[in-house]
């Protein structure tokens, strides 16, 4: 590739912790070059979730053609090969209209999947998952967690005995294809997107000035009306264990809802716990995807002017 030229056959990859302002400068690449912008967040993926996700408003969509923003339901237990099916779709739709495809998110697990490839998990029946999660509310996660050391040692050495989510995850896989997680891995599927087809950046904000921005965006997001579409999900009443009802502010606004804590500790609780979220993603892009070079926001769009000029 050349330093100061991107093939429209190339993909862009914007990634960075939530908060470093991704959406924007995606948005800016996009008009800029005619391209898509394509949403690699596993919770801007449901509909029900636009305020506390911080998914571009109506105005930014109308602005680009936006994809895979709010286009599943909360119920659905979306997953990251469901995703890369998804955006498998829209990379043939951008190529064929000849617009450059701009991957923008801050789930590393979706990052992953699009350019290192999945394991060949077959989809969990329904049926399968539903009886898991009723064992596990029954039973509790120890109960679980036991179990799955007899039939899936490797994964249950693997993880935390109460990982609710994960020891469910392994066991469904076994009891609905008779093979464990760790054998389904060595099954690969290839990557949608191999290394010489995209470029990749993750923006890399100072931790103090991020933090700050984040502590602000919870604040805004509920004087924009992120409790009423809390509260619209928790009436709802779906399964907790669900992605869209653990996304970062959903549980503990629910717990307000429900008058168990105050409004101020709710805010307080979810500020925290989306700055630990931040510091998680830098650890895990850092580690996990060493392909991205990290840029200063600032200094962002001449990285990106260099490549696509």
């Amino acid at each position: 590739m050349q330093a100061n030229s991107l093939s429209l056959s190339k993909a862009v990859l914007i990634a960075g912790p939530t908060a470093s302002g991704k959406s924007a400068l995606a948005l800016e690449l996009a008009q800029k070059t005619g391209g898509i912008v394509i949403n690699t967040d596993s919770m801007q993926v449901y509909r029900d979730l636009r305020i506390i996700t911080a998914r571009p408003t109506v105005e930014e969509e109308a602005r680009a053609p936006h994809r895979l923003y709010g286009h599943v339901d909360a119920s659905v237990n979306f997953s990251a090969g469901a995703w890369v099916a998804d955006a498998a779709k829209v990379l043939a739709e951008a190529r064929a209209e000849k617009r450059l495809a701009v991957f923008i998110g801050g789930s590393g697990l979706y990052f992953k999947a699009l350019t290192r490839g999945l394991s060949a998990v077959p989809p969990i029946p329904p049926d399968v998952r539903e009886a898991v999660r009723a064992r596990l509310e029954r039973d509790g996660v120890e109960a679980l967690h036991t179990e799955l050391a007899r039939r899936d040692p490797v994964s249950a050495e693997r993880l935390k005995p109460r990982d609710r989510t994960r020891i469910a995850r392994a066991l469904e896989v076994v009891e609905a294809t008779g093979r464990t997680l760790p054998d389904w891995h060595q099954e690969g599927l290839p990557p949608l997107l191999p290394r010489s087809e995209f470029t990749a950046l993750f923006l890399a904000p100072e931790r103090d000035q991020l933090y700050a921005r984040i502590d602000a965006r919870f604040d805004a997001m509920l004087t924009a009306g992120a409790l009423d579409e809390v509260a619209a999900l928790a009436a709802r009443n779906l399964d907790p264990l669900l992605p869209a009802m653990k996304a970062h502010g959903v549980p503990v606004l629910i717990h307000y809802l429900r008058s168990e804590i105050t409004r101020e500790e709710a805010a307080e609780i979810g500020r925290a716990d989306t700055r630990h979220y931040a510091k998680r993603q830098f650890t895990w892009f850092r580690h996990q995807l060493p392909e991205f070079e990290w840029v200063k926001p600032e200094a962002a769009r001449g990285w990106l002017e260099a490549r696509t000029a």
